[in-house]
């Protein structure tokens, strides 16, 4: 079953359009595997999930901020981001500091090992990234980058849209009684 406005969404689109659409989730499906596959092998090695990694990678990004606005920014859950941001504090990768504004709320902050952590993991998934497409020619390279970056800011923009449509999605297939 899919959802009414989705229906209406997917008349404006053209069947090229849709087959494109399923391409890249069958390319998405098969990196998140290999992503996956990365952050276990992270897990066992290290002790810290991929999800942590996102943490503390939004956490730079976005600079100090407090759980809820963290929890918004990578699309989670209030209570699961602060079970996970307390491991980075064990590791001593993430702290609360006091906020300025408000006297009983902290916010959270990435340590100077949270961030060589960050620096060291960028660093080696970049030179591994490199030699993958180290036999591409450099302006495949070039132009795969431009458009991958393009599409990862277009796919965030719309990431609240596509929750929605499946979570709205699961929701009803869930409710099946004649499975």
């Amino acid at each position: 079953m899919v959802a009414q406005s989705t229906q209406t969404e997917v008349r404006d689109l053209t069947q090229r359009e849709i087959e494109c659409g399923h391409r890249l989730a069958a390319a998405m499906f098969a990196m998140g595997k290999q992503q996956a596959s990365i952050g276990a092998r992270m897990s066992k090695m290290g002790g810290f999930d991929r999800s942590a990694f996102v943490l503390l990678k939004t956490l730079v990004h976005h600079g100090p901020c407090r759980s809820s606005a963290l929890a918004s920014a990578v699309h989670s859950d209030p209570s699961t981001v602060s079970r996970q941001v307390a491991g980075l504090v064990r590791y001593g990768l993430v702290e609360r500091r006091a906020h300025q504004g408000h006297g009983r709320a902290s916010v959270l902050a990435v340590t100077p090992a949270g961030i060589a952590l960050m620096e060291e993991f960028r660093s080696r998934m970049g030179l591994s990234l490199a030699r993958v497409v180290r036999d591409w020619a450099p302006e495949d390279v070039e132009r795969f980058v431009e458009l991958f970056e393009r599409f990862v800011a277009d796919h965030e923009a719309f990431l609240p849209t596509l929750i929605d449509e499946c979570v709205q999605w699961a929701r009803s297939e869930g409710e099946k009684t004649d499975v």
